[in-house]
């Protein structure tokens, strides 16, 4: 394997680690915390003229201040379809519409909630860790078929599984601080 072949295969691996985080971050973005956020209903899935879709596709989402949530949905039609998605997302906040605008009142997070949701979070971690950790096997074993099939000698296999290793570090590294950063947000008060 020519050095251009490593720099491609580590680019690949680094590629579906980074799509791991991307999902995590998505996530995290998810769980609520004690302010209103505009990623709150990213989540949630409406009924779109036989389809299915993200809200922020039939309406602007905002956040007028730290504890309301608005919804300016563009086709009146839609307005039920909004108002009862987000109702059978099941996200501990009821909405209410008022003409084409949906308004939701954040509740205050008890202890007992924060702590539940911080928990998730660190499932949610956990679970992306684990999909890194398959990437690393992966190219490991891609690695090792390499070298059997000669295409490797037994020192690039060592520095290459060496090197897939740093990258996977790195990975669970940033891992560990966005569930860390979650956590902090998450128990503000």
């Amino acid at each position: 394997m020519s050095s251009v072949d490593h720099s491609q295969f580590f680019k690949e691996i680094s590629g579906r680690m980074e799509n791991t985080l991307k999902v995590l971050d998505k996530e995290l973005k998810g769980l609520r915390t004690s302010r209103a956020s505009v990623n709150f209903l990213d989540a949630v899935q409406v009924e779109i003229y036989g389809g299915r879709g993200p809200v922020s596709q039939v309406g602007t989402v905002s956040t007028p201040d730290s504890q309301t949530i608005l919804v300016q949905v563009w086709d009146k039609a839609l307005v039920k379809s909004v108002a009862r998605a987000i109702s059978d997302a099941n996200l501990g906040v009821t909405p209410m519409a008022d003409g084409q605008m949906i308004r939701m009142v954040m509740p205050p997070l008890t202890e007992e909630r924060r702590r539940e949701l911080v928990k998730l979070g660190y499932k949610y971690s956990e679970d992306a860790k684990v999909a890194v950790r398959n990437v690393r096997r992966d190219a490991n074993d891609e690695l090792k078929r390499r070298q059997k099939n000669k295409e490797l000698s037994e020192d690039e296999l060592k520095s290459a599984t060496q090197e897939v290793q740093v990258i996977t570090d790195k990975f669970i590294s940033e891992i560990d601080k966005m569930i860390k950063e979650k956590e902090i947000d998450v128990m503000r008060i």
